[in-house]
């Protein structure tokens, strides 16, 4: 299946601040740049005495930590970002050395290698939903954002699809590690694979009524993998809590992501 890219828009980059841009859609190119609302709390100074750009590598260093929204004078700079060419730029960085890291593996030839895929914001972009809700400059809604997991539409990252292919293609299985809940596996699914993840060795959501952090629901997870008798050869997600903690694998790869924290 040939793979589907995002169409960063430059027009659409240069009017996020004045103008609401319009879907672009090309035979060859099915991932469009959604309508984008009208951004505010672009002025003042930026949150704690230094500028936005830093504050963003603070959130990607993980020195930046338990923050719950994007500061609001960095609203428009985080859409920049995200509807840029330096987001695909600094993802395509990541993938490629996951990639290349790939190749080099000795593999056990027994089927129980594993590479760990997070879901949101590393395999399925809802970057559609967020031009719309502030860049995660505002409060996380629970309704509207399950309302938009429920359409099924998120697109891939082409970066993360690209790397995806290639691990299987080296006889390396993948494994889904999701915070979603369980009730949202057959849309999951479907998403997946209309994005073009169509094959997995597992899917793995979070049961009903799980309430632990992040970090200590998919550390579990990984140490069941590794029950079972998974070895677990690389792990990428977008935040640190989806590659720190137990189990975490031969190499971790961190995926930008400024838009939301979790712990």
């Amino acid at each position: 299946m040939e793979m589907k890219v995002f169409l960063w828009s430059l027009a659409a980059v240069l009017t996020l601040s004045s103008a609401v841009s319009s879907p672009v859609e090309t035979p060859r190119e099915r991932h469009i740049i959604h309508p984008l609302r009208q951004l505010s709390g672009s002025g003042g100074s930026p949150p704690s005495g230094v500028t936005c750009a830093s504050w963003r590598f603070g959130v990607e260093t993980n020195s930046v930590r338990g923050w719950t929204t994007v500061p609001r004078r960095c609203e428009r700079y985080v859409g920049h970002y995200m509807l840029g060419d330096r987001y695909r730029q600094d993802s395509a960085a990541v993938t490629a050395e996951a990639a290349a890291y790939a190749e080099g593996l000795r593999l056990n030839g027994n089927g129980k290698d594993v590479w760990i895929f997070d879901i949101d914001e590393t395999s399925l972009s809802n970057l559609p939903y967020y031009a719309h809700h502030g860049f995660g400059a505002e409060e996380y809604n629970s309704t509207t954002f399950n309302e938009w997991v429920n359409t099924g539409k998120a697109p891939a990252l082409p970066e993360s699809l690209k790397l995806y292919k290639k691990v299987l293609s080296l006889g390396v299985k993948v494994v889904f590690l999701t915070g979603r809940g369980e009730e949202s596996r057959e849309i999951t699914s479907a998403n997946l694979r209309r994005a073009g993840f169509e094959q997995w060795e597992k899917l793995l959501l979070r049961g009903e009524g799980d309430k632990r952090t992040a970090l200590a629901y998919k550390s579990s997870e990984r140490k069941k993998l590794r029950r079972e008798g998974y070895r677990i050869v690389g792990n990428i997600g977008d935040q640190w809590s989806d590659i720190l903690g137990k189990a975490q694998g031969g190499r971790t790869f961190k995926l930008p992501d400024p838009m939301y924290y979790l712990n």
